[in-house]
């Protein structure tokens, strides 16, 4: 609330130091806009030429974007119909789809797949590889154990044939 004929004066003082240093900045920066202007000022006698390349340039460029083109928008106005683009038909997309597929076929690296690599293992496969070596002795054990028996009954049956041939002997002599 400034007091009568305080004017703008009053006013920033009651706003306050942030009001002030606001102010300031707004101060150094128009400072350095008209330093701004009168250095392009002095520049423009000497540059005048580009400048003029330039603005030639920006007036093609305006013409340019100024023409419209009227793609999706029916206009009412005949002159407006006159600047409307034709539909556009899509074009076939197959023949550059086929082309990206056959480009995106992997070429087989390995001709055969070896499906044990590709397994996964079993969690006791560590334990069944170091048992292996003692399973393969015990199993020459088993094989002479059980060659052993095999023997040992084929020598009973050869004492009970042996026997049973003696005995037939026997009762056949027994019997003339």
């Amino acid at each position: 609330m400034a007091a009568p004929g305080g004017g703008v004066e009053a006013e920033e003082a009651a706003a306050g130091p942030a009001l002030g240093r606001l102010e300031e900045e707004a101060r150094r920066r128009r400072e350095r806009l008209r330093a701004l202007r009168q250095r392009t000022l002095q520049n423009k006698d000497s540059g005048e030429r580009e400048n003029r390349q330039l603005r030639e340039d920006d007036e093609e460029e305006t013409v340019k974007h100024k023409e419209l083109k009227l793609r999706n928008y029916e206009p009412e106005d005949e002159e407006l119909k006159k600047r409307k683009v034709p539909q556009a038909k899509p074009a076939s997309v197959e023949d550059k789809v086929k082309d990206q597929l056959e480009a995106a076929k992997p070429e087989p690296i390995i001709d055969e797949v070896d499906l044990a690599n590709l397994a996964p293992r079993k969690p006791d496969w560590d334990l069944k590889r170091d048992v292996a070596k003692k399973l393969e002795k015990l199993e020459k054990r088993t094989q002479r154990a059980i060659a052993e028996l095999i023997r040992e009954r084929l020598k009973g049956q050869e004492e009970e044939l042996a026997s049973a041939v003696g005995s037939a002997k026997q009762e056949g002599s027994d019997s003339d």
